[in-house]
């Protein structure tokens, strides 16, 4: 089954579960709007593609791991795209949470997303309790406090703010997560792959930044200029938009070579490469010379 089946699939099978029976009927329709359909699946793509280089050898364990992941990632979308954090009308092309059900609903969206994570990879149990328990860790981790996105955004209420782990933990995280994750399903140590994770966090928020300072709001599928707006650190401001670019380019470069040895390195490595080209934004002309 092709990676992006396998994801759809397993994120379409946990939110079925967890609108059976009585459940109230707005909330219902909201996790599922929030999650469906879904935006480019990075950070499951990167957790199975690291997987699949290690073996592979419990594909159901896998799958749920790579759902829990996407669900921890939709929930962090729904809430920061909250009045109290950035206040955003569009999310992925359409209205964000908030606007279409409305403010408590987004809340408990994002709350029910979250608890739905954990209780996904606990309902994989079957498949190796032992590395259900080093996922849940594993995720949690890097979801909360002090490496999580949740510190990440914490770091925004800091008059002085750290810019490498600002976004270690607010992007890099769950990259970390991803790849660590996907090694930890194949039954490998998660350690190794710590690098290739933050690194790829790394290069997505600097391009994320660069994409937020020079593209429109119809191109991202969001509102445009928002760093700026809330006066967020980011790498732009630091950096200019050429030394942006440059940056850029030498995490991306950094990012391959740390990848572990593994028997689908080769393999792995290009699925990186790939991944690298679809995030870099096009330099704007006045910037090539």
């Amino acid at each position: 089954m092709p990676v992006t089946q396998r994801i759809e699939s397993a994120v379409i099978a946990a939110l079925q579960a967890s609108q059976s029976g009585a459940a109230p009927e707005k909330l219902a329709n909201s996790l599922s709007y929030a999650c469906l359909p879904g935006g480019a699946r990075i950070r499951p793509t990167l957790l199975l593609s690291v997987a699949m280089a290690c073996g592979d050898d419990a594909p159901p364990l896998t799958d749920a791991a790579a759902a829990a992941l996407e669900f921890i990632h939709c929930a962090s979308l729904v809430h920061d795209d909250l009045p109290c954090f950035d206040d955003a009308d569009l999310r992925r092309g359409k209205s964000s949470v908030h606007k279409a059900f409305s403010e408590p609903l987004a809340v408990l969206t994002g709350d029910s997303l979250i608890i739905l994570a954990f209780e996904t990879l606990a309902r994989a149990m079957p498949y190796g309790a032992d590395r259900v328990a080093q996922l849940v860790l594993a995720l949690a981790n890097r979801s909360g406090m002090p490496n999580g996105i949740c510190a990440g955004q914490g770091w925004e209420s800091e008059p002085e703010i750290d810019l490498g782990a600002y976004h270690r933990s607010k992007t890099g995280a769950l990259f970390i997560a991803a790849t660590q994750m996907g090694a930890i399903s194949a039954g490998h140590a998660p350690e190794p792959w710590y690098d290739l994770g933050a690194l790829i966090g790394e290069a997505f928020q600097v391009a994320d930044d660069l994409r937020d300072a020079l593209l429109d709001a119809d191109t991202l599928g969001k509102p445009a200029g928002q760093d700026d707006l809330h006066g967020r650190p980011n790498a732009v401001a630091q950096l200019g938009v050429k030394g942006a670019f440059t940056h850029l380019s030498d995490i991306l470069g950094g990012a391959i070579a740390s990848i572990p040895s593994c028997p689908g390195e080769a393999a792995l490595a290009k699925i990186v490469s790939l991944q690298a080209e679809r995030i870099m934004p096009a330099m704007p002309a006045k910037y090539k010379a």
